[in-house]
């Protein structure tokens, strides 16, 4: 089983900037891909970015261009760099780790964009 560990959420104004990092412990790979999914009130949860290895990622249409996804080279931990945040950008962010039958979740950060 693995641990995911999140940091980095907050309160900013719209146009501002937040970076989320989430670490994995445990029995992880290097072959997993972890990623940022995030749940506003009253909708599902949906993809953000995701990043497998070190070098392929996968983009949400509404942020590309804005989010950036990178992992360290020890690949136990990833980031999530949210710039020109908008108010729709409100959420909370959950880190993910999947790999073959494991797909373990963190506890959730809260992502604050006020208008």
């Amino acid at each position: 089983q693995v641990q995911l560990v999140e940091s980095g959420g907050g309160l900013v104004q719209a146009g501002g900037s937040l970076k989320l990092t989430c670490s994995v412990s445990g029995s992880a790979s290097s072959l997993s891909t972890m990623g940022w999914y995030r749940q506003a009130p009253g909708k599902q949860r949906e993809l953000v970015a995701t990043v497998t290895g070190h070098t392929t990622r996968n983009y949400a249409d509404s942020v590309k261009g804005r989010f950036t996804i990178s992992r360290t080279t020890n690949w136990r931990t990833i980031f999530l760099q949210m710039n020109s945040l908008k108010p729709e950008d409100t959420a909370v962010y959950y880190c993910n780790y999947k790999r073959l039958t494991i797909d373990s979740w963190g506890q959730g950060t809260q992502v604050t964009v006020s208008s």
